[in-house]
């Protein structure tokens, strides 16, 4: 069974256990080893490597080879200014591309996240929230810039921690009124909203300090029915 499980179905499981700290930073990342503990041949591992090095998840030092990333304090920041350059271009293209499913699922959302924002439950409104962004991003009709907009909330998923809001009935206010700008076609002034919730949600972020390499669930496999297309 090994041989059927796709490279992007490895390089999926490795980001999120780097992205979850189960590969903590500085981490050496071995071929076989990576094979048993995922479950796959070397040949996906390999092909994953490749590609997580591309997205500056992954770097290769001088007599160790691949290792988990160390981002600096300061390219952790840049994360967030471009965030702030490319979150409100992804919602002016979402007004002017967005479908109809796009519109349906971004209402829902808004819906379900404004009711548990009544009932204050963090976890809840935290996937919500990733689940918004993923769907905007999703709409903006340019697989270069859906890519972008993903990997982009992976990596600051990845450097910062996101504290409870205190507000978080008006960060759901906002998304809603993002989302009613992209279903009227005003790309301007989704942008605009977008670009002002941005700003607004930067008191929540604290940058993770690394921890000492931890390896856990030595053999775990990859559990593809998560992985999407």
């Amino acid at each position: 069974m090994r041989g059927h499980i796709s490279a992007h179905a490895v390089c999926t499981a490795i980001r999120d256990d780097i992205v979850s700290g189960a590969l903590a930073p500085g981490s050496r990342l071995i071929e076989e080893i990576l094979a048993a503990r995922y479950g796959v041949s070397r040949v996906p591992v390999r092909e994953a490597l490749r590609t997580l090095q591309s997205e500056g998840f992954i770097t290769t030092r001088h007599h160790a080879g691949a290792c988990v990333a160390e981002p600096t304090e300061q390219e952790a920041a840049d994360l967030l200014d471009i965030r702030a350059l490319l979150e409100p271009l992804g919602a002016a293209r979402a007004a002017a591309r967005r479908s109809p499913a796009h519109l349906k699922v971004l209402r829902g959302l808004v819906r379900l996240g404004r009711e548990r924002a009544r009932h204050g439950n963090p976890a809840d409104l935290r996937q919500l929230d990733g689940w918004f962004h993923e769907t905007l991003a999703q709409a903006v009709g340019s697989p270069s810039l859906t890519a972008l907009l993903t990997q982009l909330r992976r990596k600051i998923e990845w450097m910062y921690t996101v504290e409870p809001p205190s507000r978080a009935g008006e960060s759901w206010d906002e998304h809603g009124a993002v989302l009613d700008a992209v279903a009227r076609g005003d790309a301007e002034r989704a942008r605009a909203l977008m670009a002002a919730h941005v700003e607004r949600s930067l008191p929540v972020y604290r940058l993770r300090r690394p921890t000492a390499p931890e390896v856990r669930d030595p053999k775990r496999p990859v559990n593809t029915a998560r992985v999407r297309p």
